[in-house]
């Protein structure tokens, strides 16, 4: 997901996204030690997604 769409969600919505994608991770570690994952690039993916919004999160708490 690209920056500038996370920019435009609410703060709610970031953290609900946030949960989500920790999840994800989380199951495709699972997947990676079971030796079941099938795109590991996919996990990559997923770190920076959760780094992203992380950092817009951070910017909007200096924003108030």
């Amino acid at each position: 997901m690209k920056a500038k769409e996370l920019r435009e969600l609410t703060v709610d919505e970031l953290k609900r996204k946030l949960d989500d994608l920790r999840r994800e991770l989380f199951n495709l570690r699972f997947q990676q030690i079971t030796h079941q994952l099938k795109n590991p690039v996919r996990i990559r993916r997923v770190r920076k997604d959760i780094a992203r919004i992380l950092t817009i999160l951070k910017e909007k708490e200096m924003e108030q």
